[in-house]
């Protein structure tokens, strides 16, 4: 393959600064990463939570839910629910913050 002068960093050409050396960084993207790894954080948190939190707490329920314990239902269906929601809300919120940033890929 011909070398073409340009260092190989893995970014695309446009991404590249001056001289093709190096990613300019702005605070827009700066501003873009803190609230992405932000909301990153926050629903790995819920994640947490629920996988290792509810399901430890749940065997406190000891009620009847259609012939099963309700700490059953809890740990193996509620617990997929929220998965879903967390999933459904990142996607979501991650798309609106793309556009606000500019960043945002073409449908």
């Amino acid at each position: 393959m011909p070398e073409t002068g340009r260092p190989r960093t893995g970014q695309p050409a446009s991404a590249l600064g001056e001289g093709g050396s190096e990613p300019q960084v702005t605070d827009n993207h700066r501003r873009y990463w803190r609230k992405n790894l932000r909301l990153s954080s926050l629903l790995l948190l819920i994640w947490f939570l629920v996988s290792f939190g509810v399901g430890f707490f749940a065997r406190e329920l000891n009620f009847s839910f259609f012939g099963w314990p309700f700490s059953f239902w809890v740990g193996a269906q509620g617990s997929l629910v929220v998965y879903l929601a967390i999933i459904g809300y990142y996607a979501r919120t991650m798309n609106r913050l793309d556009r606000e940033h500019g960043v945002a890929e073409d449908d």
